[in-house]
């Protein structure tokens, strides 16, 4: 996968994406006969055969994550009230503190038959268990036929509440999102190979720094990390931390309890005092981290997917003949690797008790799984909106964009078998972003993509109210670590303060639910 002076890059061919979702479904796309003959028939057709409209129905009111466009004017609007014979009114929840207005709107009774909110399984089940929701089991069982057939037992059991579900998921489709990318055009000056071990890589960053491919003298580093991203994919892969909790000795562990921890520690506090590592990477925020980058300043970051096609733009704009790669996912002993992939759920929507029309508002749900109206929904018509080919759907642009690129935004649960397919259409708006995404997801070993324990878990209590400050505390701990104002050996102490800050009862909640799994 090579990006040179117009960005034109090796395409894997032939390979159907197998994990995605913007949004986690793992391989559901790949080699899935039932599945990609279900995705021939074109959307189009479901155009043409909208339900006879029922006066009798009501209309909704829908609240929504904040969107740049809206709701009632985009054009899937008009489409859904169409194909579902409902006329819905949106409204969104604000940009900026969005919990806030949910939690002043759920109080006082506003009177939505349909919430969606970000994939939080904390948020909702609180509403659930202070008795704010309605239970829609068995409305679903009465008038979700489609909901049933569309949504895993799986994703169902993750949000129930005391056994009760009390929202729809969409599932996110597990794929890996970032990796270490390289100067292609630094190791090819230099007659270096693309690293495949840690200790390559680390041979790497010396001959970067004393050869200087770039030319910066000492106002440039080999490699530079975002100070609040301490924990550098990949590297740590090395290390056998591939997620935020990793399987060892039956156990699901965190990273300050995990042996690899304080290994990864040495190894990254030894970059920097070798001058390996940015000197300034405590004080990076993401656009810094990228500007050094596409400046020429540094040969080695941590790059999403989703992010190449700017980051080749910026570069391209300052060296036209410059390269860049994915490594590879680095080996460290005992042949140690890997990358951690997404998971868990995109968005949740759920019935207040509050709603008019609760029966009306799972009838609308259900409508909108139906496989041909949730197709076109979620890419349009062939033909019109995009095209089919071998297994692969291509956006026809710039329609595909302007009518179902907030698609997403209107998805009330997912089709789990089909969407993953259906969303390589999004992927392929940029042959650049497709190559980035390709790559981490069909070209690297299934074995170097490790997969989130927890996407599927319940709701954790626990785990739920302590992960974000538990969390803070070990990027804080790593970037002292690493600057060397503590040393790796105080891995054991802040161990201590870790689980006296919450971490003990999150391991106990994670691993009671990981034995009681069976997984």
């Amino acid at each position: 996968m090579k990006y040179t002076k117009g960005w034109s890059l090796l395409l894997c061919t032939g390979l159907l994406l197998t994990a995605v979702g913007c949004g986690s479904s793992g391989n559901n796309g790949n080699g899935n006969k039932e599945a990609a003959e279900a995705t021939k028939a074109p959307a189009s057709a479901a155009a043409t055969t909208a339900p006879a409209e029922d006066t009798a129905k009501p209309e909704l009111k829908s609240l929504n994550l904040w969107s740049k466009d809206d709701y009632n004017t985009y054009p899937l609007a008009k489409v859904i009230e169409e194909q579902t014979g409902y006329k819905v009114k949106y409204e969104m929840l604000p940009a900026d503190k969005a919990m806030d207005k949910l939690n002043l709107l759920i109080s006082s009774g506003e009177p939505y038959d349909v919430i969606t909110i970000s994939g939080e399984k904390a948020v909702y089940t609180d509403y659930a268990k202070m008795g704010a929701l309605v239970d829609l089991t068995p409305l679903i069982e009465e008038y979700g036929p489609n909901i049933k057939a569309s949504i895993s037992e799986a994703s169902f059991d993750a949000v129930k509440v005391d056994g009760k579900i009390f929202a729809i998921p969409n599932s996110s489709s597990q794929f890996a999102g970032a990796d270490l990318m390289i100067r292609q055009d630094w190791l090819d000056k230099l007659g270096l190979k693309t690293p495949t071990t840690l200790d390559e890589f680390t041979e790497v960053l010396k001959a970067f720094k004393e050869k200087d491919p770039g030319g910066n003298g000492s106002s440039g580093a080999p490699m530079s990390i975002d100070g609040g991203l301490a924990t550098t994919a990949n590297i740590t892969g090395a290390f056998g931390i591939g997620t935020s909790w990793n399987k060892l000795d039956g156990k699901l562990v965190p990273p300050p309890l995990h042996p690899g921890f304080k290994e990864y520690l040495t190894y990254m506090a030894d970059l920097y005092k070798q001058g390996l590592l940015d000197k300034e990477f405590a004080v990076n925020k993401d656009a810094t981290l990228k500007e050094k980058f596409t400046s020429g300043k540094i040969g080695v970051i941590q790059l999403p997917w989703y992010d190449i096609p700017s980051v080749a733009d910026a570069l391209n704009a300052n060296f036209p003949d410059a390269k860049f790669v994915y490594l590879p996912a680095l080996k460290g002993k005992d042949g140690q690797m890997g990358l951690g992939m997404s998971g868990g759920f995109d968005r949740l929507t759920f019935i207040p008790k509050s709603a008019k029309h609760p029966e009306d508002a799972i009838k609308w749900i259900n409508a909108k799984l139906d496989k041909d109206t949730f197709k076109l929904i979620a890419i349009g018509e062939e033909g019109k909106h995009h095209t089919y080919k071998d297994g692969i759907y291509s956006p026809i642009l710039p329609l595909f964009t302007d009518e179902r690129g907030n698609a997403s935004n209107y998805l009330t649960g997912i089709d789990e078998k089909l969407y993953p397919i259906y969303w390589q259409a999004r992927v392929q708006k940029d042959a650049r972003l497709f190559a980035g995404f390709s790559y981490l997801n069909n070209e690297l070993p299934a074995e170097a993509r490790i997969a989130d324990p927890l996407a599927l878990a319940p709701s954790l209590p626990e785990y739920s109210k302590n992960n974000a400050s538990l969390n803070q505390m070990i990027n804080d701990f790593a970037v002292k670590v690493i600057v060397g104002e503590e040393s790796p050996d105080a891995v054991d102490a802040f161990a201590d303060k870790y689980k006296a800050a919450g971490g003990e009862a999150s391991y106990k909640e994670v691993n009671d639910w990981y034995a009681a799994s069976g997984k």
